[in-house]
């Protein structure tokens, strides 16, 4: 049985790092970055036996407004209804419950969001980005 928590104590920032420097989103991510994102955001762990094979970060107001990023379980345990169980979490989250408005980015995992409300965007043309490199 995993455990699924939001103190960031328990996080095992090597475990992140490792995964996230190598996905296709934050391919070169430093740890310092990794660091940083975690000590700004709600963070999710996800643990078997006090190891580490799972996370999700949230970046939020607390109020309104909610970003999913980072979510991953690691490739050895996929497949086995842990990923469900982490959006069940982040769903869930009592810190959350106020937030109307909740976005995220994927290239492959619209199956999972989508159980749990997340769609293509109903007004494209009102959503703006702004990527630097």
């Amino acid at each position: 049985m995993i455990a699924i928590s939001t103190d960031k104590s328990k996080l095992q920032i090597d475990v992140i790092h490792a995964f996230l420097t190598e996905s296709y989103w934050a391919q070169g991510r430093t740890i310092d970055e990794v660091k940083k994102s975690i000590k700004h955001c709600l963070c999710f762990g996800v643990y078997l036996d006090e190891k580490q094979i799972g996370f999700a970060r949230v970046a939020t107001d607390y109020t309104i407004f909610a970003y999913l990023m980072d979510v991953f379980i690691l490739p050895d345990y996929r497949s086995k209804g842990y990923s469900k169980q982490l959006m069940h979490a982040v769903a869930s989250a009592k810190e959350l419950q106020t937030c109307t408005v909740w976005m995220l980015k994927t290239l492959d995992a619209h199956g999972l969001y989508k159980q749990f409300g997340f769609t293509a965007l109903k007004h494209p043309e009102k959503v703006m980005e702004r990527l630097v490199k």
